[in-house]
């Protein structure tokens, strides 16, 4: 029941639902640079995680026959959900204010196959291991509606399942 509660807080939530109108469009802008037939596949859909609840949309394209997977790269990174609206912009502001250089966090793992094929995923809630220590980062994002303790508290959770994850490494 407090999830069902905290999935109905998060789909009414006018600051949730702004800062995610604002990456669909963003997604769609992005991909719109390199596909035909942009649709939003699923929209504003929740789902469950183990210390966080998201709003998950899905937006997809037919990529045009001239497009390559480093533009479709360039074109695409980094996600709207680690840079914010405007990218370029946005971007800048980060390099200005961030006190530290992201690093790993919010890169890219990825594959690239002999046939072209091509899949990559978020660098987030992850952990980097370098001279026997771990590194891990979290993030949230800011739009003219937030809250600061909110804000906090969401980049908390977030750590959370990064930090059981460590007790739960502890007893093996």
């Amino acid at each position: 029941m407090k999830d069902l509660k905290l999935a109905e807080e998060l789909a009414a939530d006018p600051k949730e639902n702004a800062e995610h109108v604002m990456l669909v469009d963003l997604a769609r802008n992005d991909l719109g640079r390199n596909c035909t037939q942009v649709k939003v596949k699923t929209y504003k859909e929740i789902q469950y995680y183990s210390h966080v609840l998201h709003m998950v949309s899905e937006v997809n394209g037919q990529l045009k026959p001239e497009s390559t997977t480093p533009r479709v790269m360039g074109d695409t990174f980094p996600a709207g959900t680690l840079s914010g609206a405007p990218k370029y912009r946005a971007m800048e502001l980060i390099n200005k204010y961030e006190p530290q250089q992201r690093g790993y966090y919010g890169g890219c793992i990825g594959q690239l196959g002999l046939d072209g094929s091509f899949n990559q995923a978020i660098a987030i809630r992850t952990f980097l291991s370098k001279n026997n220590t771990l590194f891990y980062q979290a993030g949230a994002g800011v739009v003219s509606e937030s809250v600061d303790e909110n804000e906090l508290n969401e980049v908390n959770n977030k750590l959370g399942a990064l930090k059981k994850a460590i007790e739960l490494a502890k007893d093996f």
